[in-house]
């Protein structure tokens, strides 16, 4: 039988004796060496033959005659692992083509961009609208759309209101809607950063014009009122401007502390600023501070909501035990207690209210008594983790939701990662059977230490592993062929993408071109 009726058969989900389909063979079954397992190679930068047996998942089908049917393939059970589905492949073609320019614009126009760019649209119509006099609501309130703005930005940072969005989708909408719908709701999750950063410019817009409005009437208004609106202006215009991404990226730790601090010190200016705008009165100039008024005003529900969703986060910080472990010079692992779901990030300093560093959460599931971060030795916090390993950290209990949490909307996925991008993978291979796992790195097995390895060597089969040490092979693959390939052999309706910049968009391109739907790492922009 011909290779391509085999292949043809095999994506009907029946299976025969000898499968040549495209499929990378992933790790050897030895527990005690990481090497990867992809045979036959040629040369260090090709990634899979396209002609490979299947994993030894699928090589007892004959013996054990599989029961088979249209809907799905069962895998009789074994002493060593219980009964397995598997799916059935529908066929796909990838689409041959190369990456260019239309293929660049839609990467970079993504989700958050249009977030970002319908939000802001929207503001300054209105505010051209309130400045020719067309729409009057906004001059009689302009503090309700200054706060209004500001809330929602606070609102899509916050770890609850995160978590609950992600709850709600993953429980109402997996597996059985539309494809298209799940990758939309992963796409709106992912970039509910698009709004945050919309709102709190939009919002600082309308504060300008707020005090502009003031100056205007300077004669009706108090000077404590236009004061305060201008020290208002100032300080949330450097929370802001520490937010751009040249300084976020290059300068973390300066605008960890001034978005932070500058944050705290705008909300309570913004407070003084509601108060006094609201107790003085216009028409007999004078102060009449009554509580009862203030209350029934938009603008103090509206601060009061920036001020409790800014608090939560902060009322879950603990100084929590952590046991490190470090393999190489290159990577701390630091160890703590309880499990963890998938999909979620630790936020962890070495003060309780300095700068926060956030990274991936390893763990097998909330029954485990343990979770693990890897950190890479990049900056000063990581490098002081391995010079002064401590015994204590500060972090907040209230982890937030990364894209990874999305996972559970899938039938199967596959997640890449390369170097220490495989803390934020490894949890959704880990607990799900689903998720098929390829690292790309560096003496892997040595680098990142025996409990790593471990990890994955005891939880994930050699039929759901590629592990791809650029060190022993000479280089790195070829990412975009290995990933063709384990996408089409593993029934793949998803690609989660974690590596340097480079490295994400190279694999971000190289998918949107043959089509294979990706999320890949984000940078603030």
């Amino acid at each position: 039988m011909s290779p391509t009726h085999n292949f043809d058969d095999a994506e009907k989900g029946v299976a025969e004796l000898e499968l040549p389909i495209p499929v990378a063979l992933p790790l050897s079954s030895s527990k005690s060496s990481m090497t990867a397992v992809a045979t036959p190679i040629s040369s260090p930068t090709t990634a899979v033959s396209s002609q490979v047996k299947l994993p030894s998942a699928f090589s007892k089908l004959p013996k054990e005659k599989a029961k088979c049917n249209e809907k799905a393939l069962v895998i009789p059970s074994s002493k060593e692992s219980k009964e397995y589905v598997l799916p059935a492949l529908k066929p796909r073609k990838l689409l041959e083509r190369k990456p260019n320019r239309w293929i660049r614009f839609q990467l970079w126009f993504n989700t958050y961009r249009k977030f970002y760019v319908f939000v802001m649209t929207m503001n300054i119509v209105g505010l051209i609208l309130a400045i020719a006099g067309v729409w009057d609501y906004p001059r009689q309130y302009t503090g309700a759309f200054v706060l209004g703005n500001l809330l929602v930005a606070i609102l899509m940072r916050n770890e609850l209101f995160g978590r609950l969005l992600y709850l709600v989708i993953n429980t109402l909408f997996a597996k059985w809607t539309p494809l298209w719908f799940r990758l939309g709701c992963t796409s709106v999750l992912q970039h509910l950063g698009g709004i945050h950063s919309g709102c709190a410019v939009s919002g600082f817009m309308w504060l300008v014009y707020r005090v502009v409005l003031i100056f205007i009437d300077h004669k009706d208004n108090h000077d404590s009122v236009l004061i305060m609106g201008v020290i208002t202006n100032i300080v949330v215009g450097i929370s802001i401007i520490s937010a751009f991404p040249w300084i976020r990226n290059t300068h973390h730790n300066i605008f960890e502390r001034h978005h932070r601090f500058m944050g705290w010190l705008g909300l309570i200016a913004t407070w003084i600023f509601v108060i006094l705008g609201e107790s003085y009165d216009l028409n007999t100039h004078s102060w009449n501070p009554d509580g009862v008024r203030i209350i029934r005003q938009q603008t103090f529900w509206y601060a009061l909501g920036m001020t409790v969703f800014i608090l939560i986060p902060w009322l879950t910080i603990r100084e929590v035990k952590v046991e490190c472990e470090i393999p190489s010079p290159k990577v701390v692992v630091l160890r703590f207690e309880r499990g963890m779901q998938q999909g979620l990030l630790a936020r962890i300093s070495r003060s309780s209210i300095m700068e926060y560093h956030a990274f991936g959460i390893i763990s097998e599931g909330k029954h485990s008594n343990k979770h693990y971060l890897i950190c890479g030795v990049q900056g000063d916090f990581t490098r002081g983790l391995v010079e002064n390993p401590p015994t204590h950290i500060w972090t907040r209990e209230l982890k937030f939701a990364g894209v990874s949490n999305t996972s559970t909307l899938y039938r199967r996925g596959i997640r890449v990662c390369t170097g220490t991008g495989l803390g934020a993978a490894l949890s959704t291979c880990l607990q799900s059977p689903d998720w098929y796992l390829i690292w790309i790195g560096s003496d892997q097995e040595k680098t990142f230490g025996p409990t790593i390895s471990g990890l994955i060597h005891n939880n994930l089969g050699p039929d759901r592993v590629l592990l791809w040490d650029s060190k022993k092979r000479g280089g790195r693959p070829d990412t975009m062929k290995l990933i063709k390939e384990v996408y089409i052999s593993w029934g793949a309706e998803v690609i989660f993408i974690t590596s340097n910049y480079q490295g994400n968009k190279e694999m971000m391109e190289g998918c949107k071109a043959a089509g294979i739907p990706a999320f890949g790492t984000l940078w603030d922009f």
